[in-house]
């Protein structure tokens, strides 16, 4: 697997590392990043940000990408119980979560998008020391979906 994904998702993947937040390279497809985890018994999901300018947009793609649980109440410590509480999105060996297109919602909402980052670190870390670890990749530029 290490020669089809860069090293530190191979690393994650195949349990020599500890599931962290990951930078993904633009010339990259995240389809290779979802194959791969799929491949070690992973789950994964995309969440495309492209074109989210605010809290708002931000929480709905979040409703409807990772097709979080209806009692989620669009804010943020919902999403940190989401991302904390994942008996909705079982998982056999661990999920992997690709963030798109997130550039430009951190440049329009910069207060909120640290927020978010904060989220994302911390539902990484709880999950860390599990048998089903989070892994975030932060996918650079405008991360090709397909081949």
């Amino acid at each position: 697997m290490t020669g089809s994904v860069p090293r530190p998702l191979a690393a994650v993947l195949d349990g020599s590392t500890p599931p962290g937040v990951l930078p993904w390279p633009a010339d990259r497809s995240v389809a290779d990043a979802l194959d791969a985890a799929r491949d070690a018994g992973w789950t994964g999901a995309t969440l495309e940000l492209e074109g989210a300018v605010d809290k708002d947009t931000f929480m709905e793609r979040c409703a409807r990408s990772l097709k979080l649980p209806d009692w989620f109440g669009r804010n943020w410590d919902a999403l940190a119980d989401c991302l904390t509480d994942l008996s909705w999105c079982p998982a056999d060996r661990g999920r992997l979560l690709i963030v798109t297109g997130w550039q430009g919602y951190a440049a329009a909402a910069p207060e909120d998008w640290s927020i978010v980052e904060g989220v994302l670190a911390d539902a990484v870390g709880y999950w860390r020391d599990s048998d089903t670890g989070l892994a975030v990749i932060m996918a650079r530029g405008r991360a090709r979906q397909g081949v």
